[in-house]
């Protein structure tokens, strides 16, 4: 009997010693986030896509991020490519004048559709500020609740927004993100994440476009609506033919 109690006693005591599972910080979640999203390949490959009517590029030129978008108007080609705060737009292969109101226009909405895309890579730049908000349940799921604002020098003319992400507690993937916006009478917006699929080693993803149905809502609780299903669909944010080189 002393030969089988002595060894369960041993297990116990060693079982009792295990210190408790260490908690994450949020720049650790957002670090392994980007890890399983693609890393360092985010820069050191071409990416190009469809969304839309227009086809984008992200590119590593001269050791800057360089994005493209690309449209045609009947015979002629237009590329707009931004540069750190340059912006260019191209007609053919005519460089043209754009008046400055204007090509910050261009400029801000080749920058959106980049960052959605490239996501979750963005979150460690450097004018982004993290802030851990505990664990949400999102449709039975548990997720680590991160909130993001920016700093006004380098967070570009969108710096007031507050953003939201979900990232899975054990996958680290963000399959939900939400933020509100000031421009043209402002708004939310809450996305969920499907159609995950990895091209050359980079996760890319469709997304659920959401808004709130009532005016007011604080967006800190916009995952709870979604689960209340207080939120309704506007538009699928879809890309097509993704090609990574």
């Amino acid at each position: 009997m002393k030969r089988i109690i002595i060894p369960l006693i041993l297990v116990f005591a060693i079982g009792c010693k295990q210190e408790p599972k260490k908690e994450l910080t949020v720049q650790e979640i957002v670090d392994n986030s980007i890890a399983d999203s693609g890393g360092k390949l985010f820069d050191d490959y071409k990416v190009t896509f469809d969304f839309r009517d227009k086809s984008y590029v992200s590119e590593n030129v001269d050791g800057q991020r360089v994005f493209k978008r690309i449209s045609d108007l009947d015979s002629i080609t237009i590329t707009d490519v931004k540069r750190n705060d340059e912006f260019e737009r191209y007609m053919n292969d005519s460089l043209v004048m754009v008046h400055d109101t204007m090509a910050v226009k261009y400029a801000n909405s080749i920058n959106s559709v980049h960052y959605f895309v490239r996501l979750p890579y963005g979150l460690n730049d450097g004018a982004v500020n993290k802030e851990l908000l505990g664990k949400e349940t999102i449709d039975n799921k548990e997720y680590y609740k991160v909130k993001v604002t920016f700093d006004q020098a380098g967070g570009g003319d969108d710096f007031e927004d507050t953003y939201l992400y979900w990232f899975d507690i054990e996958s680290f993937k963000p399959n939900y993100l939400a933020y509100d916006f000031h421009v043209n009478g402002g708004g939310q917006r809450f996305r969920k994440a499907y159609n995950e699929r990895y091209v050359n080693g980079i996760r890319f993803v469709d997304y659920e476009n959401y808004k709130p149905k009532n005016d007011g809502t604080d967006i800190l609780e916009i995952g709870q609506l979604y689960n209340k299903g207080e939120l309704e669909l506007l538009s699928k944010i879809e890309l097509k033919n993704i090609v990574v080189e």
